[in-house]
């Protein structure tokens, strides 16, 4: 068999070969296989064709780091938000439901992003603006304060 080329698109994935005939027509049978697992693959989507992911969950586990998550969200200059966005970055990339002052301080710290002046007043203006919510000595982010970072 001489050179081939195949393009296939299912759901949101698309594959595209060129090569010899056979070894072609060998992925293509794996492919075909794949198809109703592929097709439940569900990608981010964005207005301008990028690839934006589509909850604010979603956009912190894709983050990263904490400094180019707190970059992207513009929490560098402004405590409050700083403050904010780590206590999210920290939900997301720790699994975990509830967190206190002391957590975003060491986070910020042991990723050298610098020191809170008051994490607890940082917290109370969150808590006042409907960001985060207090429960006992925790708090956790609200879905307004997800919004809020964008």
């Amino acid at each position: 068999m001489g050179e081939a080329k195949i393009e296939i698109k299912v759901g949101e994935v698309s594959f595209s070969g060129e090569g010899d005939g056979k070894w072609l027509s060998d992925q293509l049978d794996k492919l075909l296989e794949k198809i109703p697992e592929l097709a439940k693959v569900r990608t981010p989507r964005l207005e301008n064709g990028g690839s934006k992911p589509d909850s604010p969950a979603e956009e912190i586990k894709a983050a990263g780091t904490l400094a180019s998550f707190l970059k992207a969200k513009k929490a560098l200059d402004n405590q409050v938000r700083k403050f904010l966005a780590t206590a999210a970055w920290l939900h997301d990339s720790q699994n975990t439901d509830r967190l206190a002052t002391g957590d975003v301080s060491k986070a910020l710290s042991a990723n050298r992003q610098g020191k809170l002046t008051n994490a607890s007043d940082c917290l109370n203006s969150n808590v006042e603006q409907g960001f985060c919510e207090k429960d006992g000595k925790h708090f956790f982010v609200t879905d307004e304060g997800r919004t809020n970072l964008g």
